[in-house]
């Protein structure tokens, strides 16, 4: 069994709300979880900023045994320093046509 750490939206609309949550990777994103591992509140509050909570022991005891972060999850863990920020990847040719586009002008 994969085990993920991904997010749960809650919520309403225009104010999503989110669990981090241990889960099987194919279960669907509401579905069955097997631990809640922290919190996160994409909106910033009244001082501007956004607020996460995480169990920091559980957290680590499923990194631990193996579970694999989603990308928006190891985005946030990197970005609130709690784990080393992911990489940027950048698409070469991508890159190549927004240089020609701009010489074309």
């Amino acid at each position: 069994m994969v085990v993920r750490l991904r997010l749960q939206r809650f919520g309403r609309t225009h104010a999503p709300f989110y669990r981090m949550v241990a889960a099987n990777a194919r279960t669907p994103r509401d579905g069955k979880f097997l631990e809640i591992v922290g919190t996160y509140n994409p909106l910033a509050n009244k001082e501007g900023m956004k607020e996460i909570r995480i169990k920091e022991d559980r957290l680590k005891y499923w990194l631990a045994v193996g579970a694999q972060p989603s990308n928006r999850v190891g985005w946030i863990l990197g970005k609130f320093g709690i784990l080393p920020p992911l990489p940027h990847h950048y698409n070469p040719q991508k890159m190549k046509a927004k240089k020609d586009e701009e010489k074309d002008k």
